[in-house]
């Protein structure tokens, strides 16, 4: 099948190459010049592990091209995807003018019936409003499908290839079967599909979002509780999760979520319930509990410095607002980081992937080169040193069992606040380590 994906960011260039993979030919379309001539020279501009293995051996195939000509990819397909950003607006919507634009160019370019497949996260609704614009730019008849994306950065293949889920939002049973033919290679073992109304499948995009940072949030309220009452979050943790109508999955404590998703799709159904005055409150209060966190635990390492923080320098390991990608949007971390600099505190960070993001991140929001107070360091141990305390942020592999003993040597004041809750209490006190988690007690030095 010939097929054009509209965007080449994390969705886009996910769901294109894996569509490749599976067969068809795949034009993936970005209007970044200078994007798409790296993606053409093989450079992947995000980090995600196996993608660009993937991209390089479809490309190699030919099944997989990457253009800036819409016009000539929506005539040659007759599957369009839609993936291009919808990010936060002022007021917290999600700002549809690219999702618009796209869907007015690919009105003009149609030369026959296409199938228009919205892979972007849209507000309930978008759909109509994506069949008048495509409907006012031609005559030729169009099916519309929403296909709400469900993977996790640092998994996108497998949860692309292996989904849990394939939402097909559709009234038209003819544009089901394609997606339904287009999907059936990840359906081997047993076929995964929910068919339902486009608006309902907007939705489930969103809800399934809110309700995962739900249990984040909620676990976080969990572990403050139980850092007020000496309880142990991780013994709490592990006795509700084993209630199957529970589950153990996103009931981690730590420094709150962040991401391009999260925090974006959050917001826009806080945004979805004002404009029809239905305020959704339990999402609200999600929202405000994961500010809160963050700031809450940054203030606890403020805190334990007090007057000496201008004097401080701090060792951070880990930027990525998770592990296994390079993605800072709304990173902990870098929210951390910009309370460190506003009390004088200088700080040595280390990620295995997200240094370059996270320093152009950190210079976007402060407005100036950071290089000064922020010193970026390949090596996390090297960044221990002359610092006066270690703060994880991202739960990489790497830093799950590091050299105790190298970080003592390096450190001598054996201080870590851990946002991930990586290490035994009881073993670090008993090594000598001042150890403070999340929602955990904090063990005296033996």
């Amino acid at each position: 099948m010939n097929m054009t994906v509209v965007g080449t960011g994390y969705v886009g260039l996910v769901a294109g190459t894996c569509f490749a993979d599976s067969g068809n030919r795949v034009v993936c379309v970005d209007c970044d010049t200078d994007k798409v001539e790296r993606l053409r020279r093989g450079e992947i501009p995000i980090y995600e592990p196996g993608l660009a293995e993937i991209v390089d051996r479809n490309a190699r195939a030919g099944r997989l091209t990457f253009s800036t000509d819409l016009p000539s990819a929506v005539r040659d397909s007759s599957v369009i995807f839609i993936a291009v950003g919808t990010p936060p607006a002022e007021d917290g919507s999600a700002d549809l003018s690219a999702i618009l634009s796209v869907s007015e160019e690919i009105g003009r370019s149609m030369n026959g019936r296409r199938l228009v497949v919205m892979k972007s996260t849209v507000p309930v609704g978008t759909h109509l409003r994506v069949m008048e614009a495509i409907g006012a730019q031609t005559d030729h008849p169009l099916d519309y499908v929403s296909n709400p994306e469900f993977m996790k950065e640092g998994a996108a293949i497998e949860d692309f290839t292996k989904p849990d889920r394939v939402v097909i939002g559709c009234s038209s049973d003819a544009a089901v079967a394609t997606m339904k033919e287009l999907y059936a290679p990840f359906m081997r073992r047993s076929e995964r599909i929910l068919v339902m109304d486009p608006a309902s499948a907007e939705m489930t995009k969103y809800a399934a979002n809110a309700l995962l940072a739900t249990k984040i949030s909620f676990m976080n309220e969990v572990a403050n509780l139980c850092e007020r009452f000496g309880a142990d979050v991780e013994h709490v943790r592990r006795g509700i999760g084993s209630d199957a109508r529970i589950g153990n999955a996103f009931l981690f404590p730590g420094v709150g979520y962040g991401g391009s998703c999260f925090p974006k799709d959050v917001s826009a159904l806080v945004t979805m319930g004002e404009r029809v005055d239905f305020p959704v409150r339990i999402v609200s209060a999600v929202q405000e509990v994961n500010k809160r966190q963050r700031a809450l635990f940054a203030q606890r390492i403020i805190d334990h410095f007090g007057d000496a923080c201008a004097k401080t320098t701090l060792a951070v390991w880990g930027l990525a607002f998770k592990s296994r990608t390079d993605d800072v949007r709304e990173s902990p971390a870098i929210a951390a980081i910009e309370m460190f600099l506003e009390r004088g505190m200088r700080v040595q960070a280390h990620d295995p992937e997200a240094m370059g993001t996270g320093a152009q991140e950190l210079n976007r929001l402060l407005g100036a080169n950071v290089g000064d107070q922020v010193i970026m360091n390949e090596d996390g141990y090297a960044a221990l040193v002359d610092a006066d305390a270690l703060i994880i942020f991202t739960d990489w592999p790497k830093f799950r069992t590091p050299d105790f003993d190298q970080i003592a040597r390096n450190m001598p004041s054996r201080l870590i606040f851990d946002g991930r809750n990586m290490y035994d209490p009881q073993l670090l006190a008993a090594r000598g380590f001042h150890y403070h988690c999340v929602g955990r007690p904090t063990h005296p030095v033996t």
